[in-house]
């Protein structure tokens, strides 16, 4: 049986077992008994009433957070000719063509996600296996593949989250750090909720949002009141 250290069993001890708590108490709450030193992502954690080995079940989508994540993505851009140009002055780090695929193709991967334009393909679907495995092959379904790519990079930079249920119907997404404002880590969480509602597949039957935790990397879960996250979300 796994032991816990004495910090965690402190901060676990402040959450209270027996209730669950709104967004607007549950944030605050992981940020008062965070411990470690360093500033936590703050993640939610959505386990959903879809079966995922059914297609038209599965839940995938994007969000554009309204305060960010707290930190700025290396964005790469594959594109060519004018497109490079909007690329690049819409912000991204990394600007190419082929020469960038082939310099992955090579190991290279110092960035954080990948766009690319949709008469890039070709040549950007021979990367599956190298950015596949990391979640950063570029896809029309999350906004990665797109004929206008400026918007494309600049979303990223704001703070635009993926999430995608797994092969258990969970979905494991962050929504800032410990050391935002919890008015700021409230509406982000708001904001991944409202997508993750208005994702759901037309064949998922019974309760959609079975249970959703909020934590922090080293704190304890928080247990939400999905009865109220509806209430919040159809408003």
């Amino acid at each position: 049986m796994r032991r816990r250290g004495k910090k965690y069993t402190a901060a676990r001890a402040q959450v209270a077992g027996d209730r669950s708590y709104s967004i607007e108490e549950a944030i605050p709450l992981v940020q008062k008994v965070k411990f470690a030193k360093f500033d936590e992502t703050v993640e939610l954690t959505l386990r959903l009433g879809v079966d995922p080995k059914h297609a038209d079940q599965m839940v995938r989508g994007t969000v554009v957070l309204p305060h960010g994540l707290g930190k700025t993505k290396r964005v790469l851009a594959i594109a060519g000719g004018e497109k490079q140009r909007e690329a690049q002055d819409a912000g991204a780090d990394i600007v190419g063509g082929e020469e960038l695929v082939e310099r992955i193709m090579g190991g290279w991967t110092d960035f954080d996600a990948v766009v690319a334009t949709p008469d890039m393909m070709r040549a950007v679907g021979r990367l599956g296996k190298v950015l596949g495995p990391r979640g950063l092959m570029p896809n029309p379904k999350t906004g990665t593949v797109s004929v206008d790519i400026g918007k494309a990079v600049r979303e990223i930079k704001a703070g635009k989250v993926e999430f995608r249920v797994d092969k258990t119907g969970i979905i494991h997404a962050p929504v800032g750090k410990t050391s935002f404002a919890s008015d700021s880590l409230v509406a982000n969480a708001h904001a991944l909720v409202d997508s993750i509602v208005k994702a759901k597949p037309a064949a998922a039957k019974g309760k959609y949002l079975k249970s959703v935790t909020v934590s922090s990397t080293m704190g304890p879960g928080v247990r939400i009141d999905t009865t109220q996250v509806d209430v919040v979300v159809k408003h």
